[in-house]
C-alpha cells in the first residue's frame, strides 16, 4: 500500500460552487495534494483570482489543471468579470481560455513542438442566476451539476482537440 503511494502518488483538484435559495453563493477549490511538490511552490487555489474567484453579484469560477497559467492570467477573476460584462457563461469561459493560450504559449515552457499549449486547465462557472458552464483547453471534459432535484453530467466547451 505505502509502496503504491510512493510509486504512483495520487492527486486531484476539486472545485465546487453553490447557489442557495436566498441567492447567495459559496465556492471552494481544493489544492491538488500532489505528492512530491517543488519545495516552496504555491498553487493557484489559495490565490484569489487565480484558481478561484467569487463575486456574489456576478458568479463563481474555479479551475483545475496547471495552476501557473491561472496565476499568470488571473484567470478565474477574468471569467467572472467577462460574465459581469454581459457575456453568457460559455462565452465568458471560452474568451478566458483563448486569452490564456495567447498569453501563455509565448513562454516555451508552456508550449509543445507545434506551438500548441502543453498544459490544460478546466474552468467551472456558476452565474448568479443559476446558469453554469465549463470550458477547457484540451478536451474532452465535463462537470457534474446538481440542481436540487437531479444530478447530471454536462460537457465542457473545448478550445483545442
Amino acid at each position: 500500500m505505502v509502496r503504491d503511494l510512493v510509486d504512483r502518488p495520487t492527486h486531484g483538484t476539486i472545485h465546487c460552487s453553490a447557489l442557495d435559495t436566498h441567492g447567495d453563493m459559496g465556492s471552494v477549490t481544493t489544492t491538488s495534494g500532489l505528492g512530491y511538490k517543488v519545495p516552496g511552490r504555491v498553487g493557484d487555489s489559495p490565490i484569489l483570482g487565480a484558481g478561484l474567484w467569487l463575486d456574489n453579484s456576478g458568479g463563481s469560477c474555479g479551475s483545475v489543471g496547471l495552476g501557473e497559467v491561472n496565476l499568470l492570467n488571473r484567470a478565474s477573476f477574468l471569467v467572472v468579470e467577462n460574465l459581469r460584462r454581459g457575456l453568457r457563461p460559455k462565452d465568458a469561459l471560452v474568451a478566458t481560455t483563448k486569452q490564456i493560450v495567447e498569453t501563455t504559449i509565448r513562454d516555451p515552457r508552456f508550449r509543445d513542438e507545434q506551438g500548441k499549449p502543453a498544459f490544460d486547465v478546466v474552468f467551472y462557472l456558476l452565474s448568479k442566476d443559476g446558469k453554469y458552464a465549463a470550458a477547457n483547453i484540451h478536451g474532452p471534459a465535463n462537470i457534474v451539476v446538481c440542481d436540487g432535484d437531479k444530478v447530471k453530467n454536462v460537457d465542457s466547451a473545448t478550445l483545442i482537440d
